[in-house]
Protein backbone atom coordinates (compact mmCIF):
# COMPACT_ATOMS: atom_id res chain seq x y z
CA UNK A 1 0.00 0.00 0.00
CA UNK A 2 1.08 3.64 -1.15
CA UNK A 3 2.90 5.43 2.41
CA UNK A 4 1.37 9.12 2.92
CA UNK A 5 1.35 12.49 5.16
CA UNK A 6 -1.67 14.23 6.53
CA UNK A 7 -1.41 17.82 6.75
CA UNK A 8 -4.25 19.64 7.52
CA UNK A 9 -5.07 22.68 10.24
CA UNK A 10 -5.20 21.66 13.48
CA UNK A 11 -8.50 21.95 13.84
CA UNK A 12 -11.62 23.13 11.48
CA UNK A 13 -15.27 24.62 12.18
CA UNK A 14 -17.09 23.90 9.04
CA UNK A 15 -20.83 24.73 8.95
CA UNK A 16 -23.28 27.04 7.60
CA UNK A 17 -23.79 29.92 10.70
CA UNK A 18 -20.20 28.82 12.66
CA UNK A 19 -18.52 32.29 12.16
CA UNK A 20 -20.73 33.33 15.12
CA UNK A 21 -18.11 31.15 17.13
CA UNK A 22 -15.50 32.91 16.10
CA UNK A 23 -14.50 35.72 18.16
CA UNK A 24 -14.42 33.26 21.63
CA UNK A 25 -12.10 30.79 19.50
CA UNK A 26 -10.35 33.63 18.69
CA UNK A 27 -9.91 35.13 22.40
CA UNK A 28 -9.22 31.88 23.71
CA UNK A 29 -5.61 31.56 21.43
CA UNK A 30 -4.68 35.41 22.36
CA UNK A 31 -5.12 38.75 23.66
CA UNK A 32 -2.91 40.70 21.56
CA UNK A 33 -4.86 40.32 18.24
CA UNK A 34 -3.40 41.10 14.61
CA UNK A 35 -6.47 41.39 12.45
CA UNK A 36 -5.76 41.03 8.36
CA UNK A 37 -8.99 41.65 6.96
CA UNK A 38 -10.42 42.45 3.79
CA UNK A 39 -13.54 45.02 3.10
CA UNK A 40 -15.92 43.38 1.17
CA UNK A 41 -17.70 41.52 3.91
CA UNK A 42 -19.75 43.60 6.51
CA UNK A 43 -19.78 41.02 8.99
CA UNK A 44 -15.93 41.81 9.69
CA UNK A 45 -16.85 44.95 11.52
CA UNK A 46 -18.81 42.71 13.98
CA UNK A 47 -16.36 41.05 15.04
CA UNK A 48 -13.87 43.54 15.31
CA UNK A 49 -16.51 44.32 17.88
CA UNK A 50 -17.06 41.16 19.31
CA UNK A 51 -13.30 40.82 20.11
CA UNK A 52 -12.73 44.17 21.56
CA UNK A 53 -16.15 43.49 24.27
CA UNK A 54 -13.92 39.73 24.93
CA UNK A 55 -11.50 42.10 26.04
CA UNK A 56 -9.01 41.13 23.05
CA UNK A 57 -6.38 44.20 22.26
CA UNK A 58 -6.85 44.38 18.44
CA UNK A 59 -4.84 45.92 15.48
CA UNK A 60 -5.99 45.92 11.82
CA UNK A 61 -4.43 45.36 8.77
CA UNK A 62 -6.49 45.75 5.85
CA UNK A 63 -5.53 43.57 2.53
CA UNK A 64 -5.92 45.03 -0.95
CA UNK A 65 -5.48 42.58 -3.56
CA UNK A 66 -2.56 39.90 -3.45
CA UNK A 67 0.06 40.45 -1.16
CA UNK A 68 3.21 41.82 -2.33
CA UNK A 69 6.59 41.80 -0.58
CA UNK A 70 6.49 45.48 0.43
CA UNK A 71 2.80 44.63 1.88
CA UNK A 72 4.17 42.16 3.67
CA UNK A 73 6.99 43.92 4.82
CA UNK A 74 4.43 46.82 6.24
CA UNK A 75 1.98 44.60 7.92
CA UNK A 76 4.90 42.00 9.95
CA UNK A 77 6.01 45.45 10.93
CA UNK A 78 2.97 46.39 12.19
CA UNK A 79 2.66 42.86 14.27
CA UNK A 80 5.96 43.47 15.62
CA UNK A 81 4.90 47.17 17.23
CA UNK A 82 1.58 45.47 18.49
CA UNK A 83 3.26 42.28 19.86
CA UNK A 84 0.65 40.20 18.63
CA UNK A 85 0.36 36.88 20.15
CA UNK A 86 -2.12 35.85 17.50
CA UNK A 87 -3.03 36.82 13.51
CA UNK A 88 -6.65 36.00 12.46
CA UNK A 89 -7.26 36.70 8.43
CA UNK A 90 -10.79 37.08 7.40
CA UNK A 91 -11.05 37.32 3.75
CA UNK A 92 -10.13 36.08 0.47
CA UNK A 93 -7.00 33.85 -0.18
CA UNK A 94 -5.32 36.66 -0.77
CA UNK A 95 -6.09 38.56 2.83
CA UNK A 96 -5.59 34.80 4.52
CA UNK A 97 -1.91 34.14 2.25
CA UNK A 98 -1.28 37.57 3.80
CA UNK A 99 -2.11 36.63 7.70
CA UNK A 100 -0.28 33.20 7.02
CA UNK A 101 2.91 35.12 5.96
CA UNK A 102 2.47 37.93 9.00
CA UNK A 103 1.82 34.66 11.33
CA UNK A 104 4.91 33.20 10.32
CA UNK A 105 7.64 35.62 9.57
CA UNK A 106 6.70 37.87 12.77
CA UNK A 107 8.36 36.43 15.75
CA UNK A 108 11.65 36.12 13.12
CA UNK A 109 14.39 38.69 12.85
CA UNK A 110 15.53 40.30 10.01
CA UNK A 111 14.25 41.29 6.78
CA UNK A 112 10.72 39.64 5.24
CA UNK A 113 13.00 38.81 1.85
CA UNK A 114 15.55 36.84 3.69
CA UNK A 115 13.05 34.18 4.02
CA UNK A 116 12.11 33.95 0.35
CA UNK A 117 14.01 31.81 -2.79
CA UNK A 118 15.05 35.07 -4.47
CA UNK A 119 18.07 33.95 -5.93
CA UNK A 120 20.24 34.89 -2.38
CA UNK A 121 21.68 31.82 -1.05
CA UNK A 122 18.77 30.38 0.11
CA UNK A 123 15.97 31.17 2.20
CA UNK A 124 16.28 31.82 6.00
CA UNK A 125 14.42 28.71 8.46
CA UNK A 126 11.64 31.27 10.16
CA UNK A 127 11.01 30.78 13.59
CA UNK A 128 7.82 29.16 15.20
CA UNK A 129 5.07 30.77 13.79
CA UNK A 130 2.30 33.06 16.03
CA UNK A 131 -1.02 30.59 16.34
CA UNK A 132 -3.03 31.56 13.07
CA UNK A 133 -6.63 31.76 12.16
CA UNK A 134 -8.00 31.73 8.75
CA UNK A 135 -11.58 32.17 8.11
CA UNK A 136 -11.90 32.38 4.27
CA UNK A 137 -14.54 34.42 2.66
CA UNK A 138 -14.92 33.05 -0.81
CA UNK A 139 -14.75 29.61 -2.48
CA UNK A 140 -11.38 29.03 -4.05
CA UNK A 141 -8.20 28.48 -3.18
CA UNK A 142 -8.50 26.82 0.14
CA UNK A 143 -5.47 29.14 1.59
CA UNK A 144 -7.30 27.85 4.95
CA UNK A 145 -5.87 24.66 4.84
CA UNK A 146 -2.47 24.84 3.59
CA UNK A 147 1.14 25.62 4.08
CA UNK A 148 2.30 27.99 1.89
CA UNK A 149 2.00 31.87 1.42
CA UNK A 150 1.67 33.27 -1.80
CA UNK A 151 3.95 36.64 -2.32
CA UNK A 152 3.85 39.06 -5.61
CA UNK A 153 7.28 40.29 -6.81
CA UNK A 154 6.26 42.66 -8.98
CA UNK A 155 10.31 43.76 -9.61
CA UNK A 156 10.60 39.81 -11.29
CA UNK A 157 6.76 39.81 -12.15
CA UNK A 158 6.94 36.47 -10.33
CA UNK A 159 4.69 35.09 -7.51
CA UNK A 160 6.63 33.21 -4.98
CA UNK A 161 5.64 30.77 -2.04
CA UNK A 162 6.22 30.99 1.58
CA UNK A 163 6.78 27.28 2.32
CA UNK A 164 6.27 25.67 6.20
CA UNK A 165 4.51 23.67 7.21
CA UNK A 166 4.22 24.96 10.44
CA UNK A 167 2.13 28.12 8.21
CA UNK A 168 -0.80 25.25 8.23
CA UNK A 169 -3.66 27.31 10.04
CA UNK A 170 -4.24 25.82 13.99
CA UNK A 171 -8.24 26.63 13.30
CA UNK A 172 -9.73 27.15 10.26
CA UNK A 173 -13.32 28.60 10.51
CA UNK A 174 -15.58 27.86 6.90
CA UNK A 175 -18.66 29.02 7.01
CA UNK A 176 -20.15 29.00 3.56
CA UNK A 177 -22.77 31.72 4.75
CA UNK A 178 -19.83 33.90 4.42
CA UNK A 179 -20.11 33.85 0.61
CA UNK A 180 -24.14 34.22 0.19
CA UNK A 181 -24.78 36.27 -2.46
CA UNK A 182 -20.79 36.83 -4.10
CA UNK A 183 -20.70 38.24 -7.31
CA UNK A 184 -21.11 35.97 -10.37
CA UNK A 185 -17.86 36.74 -11.47
CA UNK A 186 -15.82 36.24 -8.31
CA UNK A 187 -18.19 33.03 -7.65
CA UNK A 188 -16.77 31.86 -11.30
CA UNK A 189 -12.64 32.82 -11.22
CA UNK A 190 -13.13 31.40 -7.49
CA UNK A 191 -15.30 28.51 -8.18
CA UNK A 192 -12.81 27.56 -11.11
CA UNK A 193 -9.48 27.63 -8.92
CA UNK A 194 -11.05 25.39 -6.51
CA UNK A 195 -12.12 22.62 -9.14
CA UNK A 196 -8.68 23.20 -10.65
CA UNK A 197 -7.14 22.39 -7.34
CA UNK A 198 -9.09 18.97 -7.20
CA UNK A 199 -8.32 18.04 -11.13
CA UNK A 200 -4.55 18.82 -10.61
CA UNK A 201 -4.36 17.22 -7.50
CA UNK A 202 -5.99 13.94 -8.36
CA UNK A 203 -3.67 13.75 -12.12
CA UNK A 204 -0.60 14.73 -10.41
CA UNK A 205 2.74 12.62 -10.05
CA UNK A 206 2.54 12.77 -6.49
CA UNK A 207 -1.18 11.80 -6.20
CA UNK A 208 -2.05 9.50 -3.25
CA UNK A 209 -4.70 7.40 -1.85
CA UNK A 210 -6.20 10.05 0.95
CA UNK A 211 -5.66 13.18 -2.21
CA UNK A 212 -7.51 10.73 -4.47
CA UNK A 213 -10.42 9.67 -2.02
CA UNK A 214 -10.54 13.88 -1.32
CA UNK A 215 -11.08 14.72 -5.69
CA UNK A 216 -13.00 11.98 -6.40
CA UNK A 217 -15.40 12.36 -4.07
CA UNK A 218 -15.76 16.46 -5.02
CA UNK A 219 -14.99 17.40 -8.31
CA UNK A 220 -18.48 16.35 -9.65
CA UNK A 221 -20.00 18.14 -6.93
CA UNK A 222 -18.04 20.92 -7.25
CA UNK A 223 -18.85 21.50 -11.32
CA UNK A 224 -22.44 20.89 -10.77
CA UNK A 225 -22.57 23.58 -7.49
CA UNK A 226 -20.59 25.74 -9.77
CA UNK A 227 -22.97 25.42 -12.78
CA UNK A 228 -26.33 26.03 -10.58
CA UNK A 229 -24.83 29.18 -8.89
CA UNK A 230 -23.99 30.62 -12.69
CA UNK A 231 -27.80 30.64 -12.77
CA UNK A 232 -29.07 31.40 -9.47
CA UNK A 233 -28.26 31.97 -5.67
CA UNK A 234 -28.44 28.61 -3.96
CA UNK A 235 -27.56 28.02 -0.32
CA UNK A 236 -26.79 23.97 -0.78
CA UNK A 237 -24.71 24.95 -3.68
CA UNK A 238 -22.97 27.53 -2.41
CA UNK A 239 -21.98 24.74 0.66
CA UNK A 240 -20.78 22.32 -1.67
CA UNK A 241 -18.83 24.86 -3.59
CA UNK A 242 -16.93 25.86 -0.14
CA UNK A 243 -16.63 22.30 0.57
CA UNK A 244 -14.67 21.71 -2.08
CA UNK A 245 -12.31 24.36 -1.74
CA UNK A 246 -11.90 23.73 1.67
CA UNK A 247 -10.29 19.93 0.65
CA UNK A 248 -8.52 21.09 -2.25
CA UNK A 249 -6.50 23.07 -0.19
CA UNK A 250 -5.81 19.71 1.78
CA UNK A 251 -5.69 17.65 -1.13
CA UNK A 252 -3.03 20.53 -2.79
CA UNK A 253 -0.79 20.52 0.12
CA UNK A 254 -0.39 16.98 0.71
CA UNK A 255 -0.44 16.21 -3.41
CA UNK A 256 0.90 18.30 -5.64
CA UNK A 257 -0.76 20.36 -8.68
CA UNK A 258 0.78 20.40 -12.21
CA UNK A 259 1.43 22.84 -15.54
CA UNK A 260 -1.99 25.11 -15.03
CA UNK A 261 -0.99 26.19 -11.67
CA UNK A 262 2.80 26.74 -12.80
CA UNK A 263 1.15 29.03 -15.76
CA UNK A 264 -0.85 30.86 -13.58
CA UNK A 265 1.81 31.44 -11.11
CA UNK A 266 4.16 32.94 -13.67
CA UNK A 267 0.74 34.91 -15.54
CA UNK A 268 -0.30 35.92 -12.18
CA UNK A 269 2.51 37.50 -11.60
CA UNK A 270 1.41 40.23 -14.05
CA UNK A 271 -1.61 41.20 -11.97
CA UNK A 272 -4.39 39.06 -13.24
CA UNK A 273 -6.43 36.80 -11.09
CA UNK A 274 -5.48 33.40 -9.95
CA UNK A 275 -8.51 31.83 -10.38
CA UNK A 276 -9.72 33.55 -13.51
CA UNK A 277 -6.18 32.14 -15.03
CA UNK A 278 -6.32 28.58 -14.12
CA UNK A 279 -10.11 28.73 -15.22
CA UNK A 280 -8.77 29.69 -18.38
CA UNK A 281 -6.41 27.37 -18.93
CA UNK A 282 -8.00 24.64 -17.51
CA UNK A 283 -9.88 22.58 -20.68
CA UNK A 284 -6.34 23.08 -22.76
CA UNK A 285 -4.14 21.28 -19.69
CA UNK A 286 -6.51 18.60 -19.41
CA UNK A 287 -6.73 18.34 -23.17
CA UNK A 288 -2.37 18.64 -24.18
CA UNK A 289 -1.30 16.52 -21.03
CA UNK A 290 -3.91 13.83 -21.66
CA UNK A 291 -2.94 13.76 -25.89
CA UNK A 292 0.89 13.20 -24.53
CA UNK A 293 -0.11 10.10 -21.84
CA UNK A 294 -1.69 8.27 -24.08
CA UNK A 295 0.71 9.04 -26.85
CA UNK A 296 3.72 7.32 -23.80
CA UNK A 297 1.73 5.01 -22.27
CA UNK A 298 -1.59 4.67 -23.21
CA UNK A 299 -3.01 4.52 -19.48
CA UNK A 300 -5.48 7.84 -19.87
CA UNK A 301 -7.62 6.45 -17.02
CA UNK A 302 -7.39 9.43 -14.71
CA UNK A 303 -8.25 11.98 -17.26
CA UNK A 304 -11.33 10.15 -18.32
CA UNK A 305 -12.69 10.20 -15.12
CA UNK A 306 -11.97 13.56 -14.72
CA UNK A 307 -13.76 14.44 -18.52
CA UNK A 308 -16.82 12.16 -17.05
CA UNK A 309 -17.11 14.06 -13.65
CA UNK A 310 -17.02 17.45 -15.23
CA UNK A 311 -19.66 16.53 -18.30
CA UNK A 312 -21.77 15.30 -15.09
CA UNK A 313 -21.52 18.44 -13.05
CA UNK A 314 -22.01 20.56 -16.64
CA UNK A 315 -25.13 17.96 -17.52
CA UNK A 316 -23.13 16.97 -20.86
CA UNK A 317 -22.95 13.31 -22.55
CA UNK A 318 -20.46 11.08 -21.49
CA UNK A 319 -17.07 11.79 -23.18
CA UNK A 320 -17.97 15.63 -23.65
CA UNK A 321 -16.29 16.80 -20.38
CA UNK A 322 -13.42 18.80 -21.92
CA UNK A 323 -15.68 20.73 -24.73
CA UNK A 324 -18.63 21.67 -22.08
CA UNK A 325 -16.48 22.76 -19.80
CA UNK A 326 -14.90 25.29 -22.89
CA UNK A 327 -18.46 26.14 -23.69
CA UNK A 328 -19.46 26.60 -19.82
CA UNK A 329 -15.91 29.07 -19.86
CA UNK A 330 -17.09 31.07 -22.94
CA UNK A 331 -20.68 31.15 -21.76
CA UNK A 332 -20.13 33.04 -18.30
CA UNK A 333 -17.68 35.53 -19.93
CA UNK A 334 -14.89 34.78 -18.24
CA UNK A 335 -11.82 36.68 -19.46
CA UNK A 336 -10.02 36.00 -22.27
CA UNK A 337 -5.95 35.03 -21.84
CA UNK A 338 -4.83 38.14 -23.33
CA UNK A 339 -7.33 40.37 -21.11
CA UNK A 340 -5.39 38.43 -18.37
CA UNK A 341 -2.58 39.56 -19.32
CA UNK A 342 -0.46 37.03 -22.07
CA UNK A 343 -0.37 38.79 -25.20
CA UNK A 344 0.77 36.71 -27.84
CA UNK A 345 4.15 38.37 -27.85
CA UNK A 346 4.48 37.10 -24.39
CA UNK A 347 3.55 33.43 -25.42
CA UNK A 348 7.40 32.44 -25.01
CA UNK A 349 8.65 34.35 -22.15
CA UNK A 350 5.91 32.72 -19.93
CA UNK A 351 6.50 29.21 -21.27
CA UNK A 352 9.54 28.98 -20.48
CA UNK A 353 9.37 30.73 -16.95
CA UNK A 354 6.93 27.96 -16.07
CA UNK A 355 8.33 25.06 -17.27
CA UNK A 356 11.04 25.92 -14.27
CA UNK A 357 7.72 26.82 -11.65
CA UNK A 358 7.52 24.96 -8.42
CA UNK A 359 4.04 23.55 -9.25
CA UNK A 360 5.18 22.36 -12.80
CA UNK A 361 7.34 19.85 -11.22
CA UNK A 362 4.02 17.85 -10.04
CA UNK A 363 2.70 17.51 -13.31
CA UNK A 364 1.69 14.44 -15.00
CA UNK A 365 3.78 13.84 -17.58
CA UNK A 366 6.86 16.19 -18.69
CA UNK A 367 6.34 18.85 -20.90
CA UNK A 368 8.23 20.39 -23.56
CA UNK A 369 8.40 24.15 -24.38
CA UNK A 370 6.29 23.35 -27.32
CA UNK A 371 3.84 21.24 -24.99
CA UNK A 372 3.35 24.72 -22.73
CA UNK A 373 3.23 26.81 -25.65
CA UNK A 374 0.25 24.96 -26.81
CA UNK A 375 -1.49 25.08 -23.61
CA UNK A 376 -1.22 28.88 -23.95
CA UNK A 377 -2.42 28.60 -27.73
CA UNK A 378 -5.37 26.37 -26.60
CA UNK A 379 -6.38 28.31 -24.19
Amino acid sequence: MASFSLTAPARTLFGRGCHVEAAAEIAAIGDRVLLVRGRSVAWVDTLEGDLRRLGCILEVVHSSGEPDLEQVRTAVAISRDHKADCVVSVGGGATIDLGKAVAGLSPSDGDVGEYLELGNAGPRRMSDPLPFVAIPTTAGTGAEATRNAVIGVPEHQLKISLRDPRLVPDLALVDPALTDGSLKSLTLASGLDAITQLVESYLCNRANPMTDALCKAHIQPAMAALHRLMTCEDAQARDAMFRASFLSGIALGNSGLGIIHGLASVIGGRGAAHGAICGRLLAAGLAVNAEIVARQSADVTRFDEVDGWIAAGLGAPTGGGNEALRRFVEANELPSLHDLGVPGAEIETIAKLSAHASSTKANPVALGLNDIRRILQLS
